[in-house]
């Protein structure tokens, strides 16, 4: 479905993009893998996914028994790593979405960060640590004084910045809450140039024509997997 010639083609491994450039401060690296610091972000990558060494790579890095996140168009599962979960995607990226800002929308910060902690718990919209929300600007609304709702970026790589973390509580469902968080958080991204997209369960339907209503076009097909390294350390490793 991707243009391999499209300048902004970053779907093959968004991760590794993400973090060898626009999010290269919260990095850890050895050889051929990387990943984020584990309270900002469980998502790792390594350089091919048919690499065997570069998955070893990543065996160190992560430690032995350590669960990691990977995503990636084509993904190749290491042998001798458990599979926690595994999932299909799609990748979707803005062509015509109305971007505004939201005037009930607040930027959140790190004192937000036990009730947006809370939210996720509750709401599952993907995985969400202590320090996620350094990543890039996360808004919320709330609802006579508690977060009922928020969207906000994760991965940047140059010309794009996703937009995740889009959940409301169950209780103020239905309002549209989800949408206008989407479109303001949209409207920052393009403020700095950016093009929002972002990431869906392949299955969730009705996600899916949500966002394609609002203006986002499917780019590709994406593997999501949350995978154990083994539980022995490589050879040579003390």
């Amino acid at each position: 479905m991707s243009n391999p010639n499209d300048k902004h083609d970053i779907s093959a491994n968004p991760v590794w993009s993400s973090l060898v450039d626009r999010h290269a401060r919260f990095a850890a690296s050895h050889g051929r893998a990387i990943r984020f610091q584990p309270d900002i972000s469980p998502f790792s990558a390594v350089t091919d996914w048919h690499d065997e060494g570069a998955w070893a790579d990543l065996a160190e890095l992560a430690g032995p028994g350590a669960t990691v996140a990977v995503a990636g168009v084509g993904l190749v599962l290491p042998a001798g790593w458990d599979v926690v979960w595994h999932g299909e995607g799609l990748q979707l990226v803005d062509v015509a979405v109305e971007a505004a800002d939201d005037p009930e929308a607040v930027t959140l910060t790190s004192d937000d960060v036990p009730e947006m902690l809370d939210l996720v718990a509750r709401t599952e919209p993907g995985p969400f640590a202590p320090r996620t929300i350094e990543l890039g600007t996360y808004l919320g609304i709330r609802r006579g004084g508690a977060l009922v709702a928020m969207a906000g970026e994760r991965l940047r790589v140059p010309g794009l910045t996703e937009i995740s973390a889009v959940c409301t509580d169950p209780g103020h469902r239905g309002q549209g809450l989800a949408s206008r968080l989407i479109k303001a958080v949209a409207a920052g991204i393009r403020r700095r140039g950016d093009t929002p997209f972002l990431h869906v369960a392949g299955n969730n339907i009705n996600a899916i024509r949500l966002y394609e209503s609002m203006g986002f076009k499917v780019r590709t097909e994406i593997t999501f997997a949350a995978i154990r390294t083994p539980s022995v350390e490589p050879s040579g490793v003390a």
